[in-house]
């Protein structure tokens, strides 16, 4: 019994020490800066889906779907709180969180289907940044930039907490 509630505990840490560095990286700076992510709600909510999409591959391939799964909770949660925390009421919350479930998910699909930098540049520029022109560069910059975070993800050991994505290039070359 006293077993089982550690190893509850010893996950939960760890789903908490992974989403904090998710969302640390998802939040850089040049993001917003360098590659033209509207520093919104939504370009927020889109660095976030970005950086789970690659996280959620690297805990696949190391055979971690409980925390994968534990990960995802807590991603929906943070998406709860914060909606309350913007004012939206229990009557407006289901269907928000519906919206924010598909969206998410979507996101979740359209980058695991890019076959490649290309594809998934042409992923980026639909969700990141709603299809405007003049944001095809910065679109394959931020594709180029994810497939290397993913690459560097794949050298480290999400079940001791660790996440390196690499740095973040500051220049679209």
């Amino acid at each position: 019994m006293l077993n089982a509630l550690r190893r509850s505990s010893q996950k939960a840490r760890l789903v908490q020490d992974l989403n904090a560095a998710l969302t640390r990286q998802a939040r850089q700076p040049a993001f917003f800066r360098d590659y033209d992510v509207a520093d919104t709600i939504d370009g927020r909510f889109d660095m976030l889906a970005l950086h789970a999409w690659m996280v959620f591959g690297r805990l696949k391939t190391a055979g971690l779907e409980d925390v994968a799964q534990g990960l995802s909770n807590a991603i929906f949660i943070a998406f709860d709180e914060a909606l309350r925390d913007l004012g939206t009421g229990d009557m407006g919350l289901g269907p928000r969180m519906k919206k924010l479930g598909n969206a998410f998910n979507g996101r979740m699909q359209a980058y695991e289907a890019a076959a490649d930098e290309a594809a998934l540049a042409a992923a980026l520029l639909r969700n990141v940044y709603r299809g405007e022109a003049g944001h095809e560069r910065a679109a394959q910059a931020l594709a180029r930039y994810a497939r290397g975070a993913r690459a560097q993800l794949e050298r480290c050991d999400p079940a001791r907490g660790e996440l390196d994505f690499g740095a973040v290039p500051t220049t679209l070359e």
